[in-house]
């Protein structure tokens, strides 16, 4: 398996989880599948009463400059911990 197959089954096995992870671990895999799907997050980040986007904006910033593979390799490694 390559490893954009191996992201995919991660997806797939965290978009079929019987219970959700928590905040934390949410907000991480979050900003990882953004990094991975879309590159470094380069948007403006959301006003103090926007608290979810703006929660949402710096999980994704967290990882600027993480290549693609990297951010796959930690995504499918919080999954495989989460099992």
């Amino acid at each position: 398996m390559s490893i954009d197959d191996d992201f995919q089954a991660a997806v797939t096995k965290m978009n079929s989880a019987s219970s959700a992870p928590s905040p934390g671990d949410q907000l991480k895999l979050y900003g990882l599948f953004k990094q991975v799907s879309q590159g470094d997050n380069t948007g403006k980040r959301p006003g103090m009463t926007k608290i979810r986007d703006r929660a949402k904006f710096d999980a994704w910033a967290a990882n600027k400059g993480s290549s693609k593979e990297s951010a796959v390799q930690q995504y499918i490694a919080i999954v495989d911990k989460l099992a």
